[in-house]
């Protein structure tokens, strides 16, 4: 009873771990990069605030973006 009890557990684990796994078709792709799936805000909004940080600051890089001196003329 044991050794059944522990095969049905090790199936469950072994369809638990591999039922996420799929291979999406290229052309799939698109739908399922939809802009509201996104983590951040809208993309304006996102610049909006990361040349306001930038400035406030006084110095950017790090990110790839070009440096500047402070004064929000990038």
């Amino acid at each position: 009873m044991h050794l059944h009890r522990l095969s049905i557990v090790g199936m469950a684990v072994v369809a638990l771990a591999t039922a996420a796994c799929a291979t999406v078709p290229q052309n799939r792709r698109g739908r399922l990069a939809d802009p509201m799936m996104n983590l951040n805000d809208e993309p304006l909004d996102a610049y909006r605030r990361q040349k306001l940080y930038d400035t406030r600051e006084g110095a950017a890089g790090g990110d790839g973006a070009a440096a500047g001196g402070g004064c929000g003329c990038q």
